[in-house]
């Protein structure tokens, strides 16, 4: 039974069936692959139906062993068992050797937050006077204002802002839409950028609809972003190591500790699960003191 002859199949499931975006699908069919650079390692034939728990410990063991990292050990065994569950299904293999392979245990790491002032800061060292300037203040704003991803960002759409309900439409992980307000500082400079600076671009065709162009006129780049908050951090003195993703980390904290609900936060995250939100509930001992003092009965 050879396994080039099943990864079609699994990819058409993991499109069809999951909805998953190509580069989700990408990953899952890489994880498999590493498992035959594995067998092809030890110089032993990939046998789906002979494949036992043993195996995929030991596979385990020469990831640990090539130095990977346990969180992207951590990843690639979920692709592992996702493949494995996928043959279980279509009865292509009677037991799942994967269902007892167990991950390594992770620490769950506190992302880098910025303070409202450290925002505030990066928002007003960008020089308004260029003709990106515009841009790149409303690229913060929403980042930071809407909790964007930066993919989520650099392919949103014109057609996707509803100004009247102060809601954008976003494309999240796996295609998936979700719809998030957006607030009227962001708004302004979202509304200023595209009718007097945007509007002055010679837009290439097919770039029309995407909101964030560079200056040809073409779809910004996700690496533009992190170039422009990498300089602004520099320019002000920022000792962090900050990214696009620590406007969403901030975004999410800011919110938590001012006492927004977790599922709220969740659903503008567009997290599939209310545990990936609750990292961002690393609250200060200062603030859960006053949660206390202010709600509980007895305080």
């Amino acid at each position: 039974m050879n396994i080039q002859s099943y990864l079609k199949g699994f990819q058409d499931y993991l499109k069809l069936e999951r909805s998953l975006s190509k580069h989700s699908i990408d990953a899952y069919l890489n994880d498999v692959d590493k498992l035959q650079q594995y067998f092809l390692c030890i110089d032993k034939k990939l046998i789906l139906t002979e494949i036992t728990l043993k195996d995929l410990r030991d596979f385990v063991n020469w990831l640990n062993e090539m130095g990977m990292m346990a969180n992207t050990q951590a990843r690639v065994i979920s692709g592992i068992k996702s493949f494995f569950g996928y043959l279980r299904q279509e009865n292509i293999i009677s037991d799942d050797p994967s269902g007892l392979l167990e991950a390594p245990k992770l620490s769950r790491k506190l992302p880098d937050t910025l303070s409202i002032h450290e925002i505030n800061q990066l928002i007003e060292a960008i020089d308004a006077s260029k003709p990106e300037g515009m841009r790149n203040k409303a690229i913060l704003e929403l980042l930071y204002g809407c909790g964007l991803r930066v993919s989520e960002l650099t392919e949103l759409r014109i057609s996707n802002i509803f100004a009247e309900s102060e809601f954008i439409k976003v494309l999240g992980k796996g295609d998936k839409e979700r719809l998030v307000p957006i607030g009227s500082v962001a708004l302004k400079l979202l509304e200023i950028y595209v009718s007097q600076v945007r509007v002055h671009l010679n837009i290439k065709k097919g770039h029309e609809d995407f909101i964030f162009l560079n200056r040809n006129g073409s779809h910004l780049s996700r690496i533009s972003v992190f170039n422009l908050i990498k300089n602004l951090a520099l320019k002000i003195g920022i000792q962090k190591s900050i990214s696009p993703h620590t406007f969403r980390h901030s975004f999410a904290t800011h919110l938590i500790e001012g006492g927004a609900d977790l599922r709220a936060v969740q659903e503008m995250l567009g997290h599939a699960s209310i545990t990936t939100t609750e990292i961002y509930t690393h609250l200060d001992s200062d603030y859960l003191r006053s949660v206390i003092t202010q709600f509980h009965p007895r305080s």
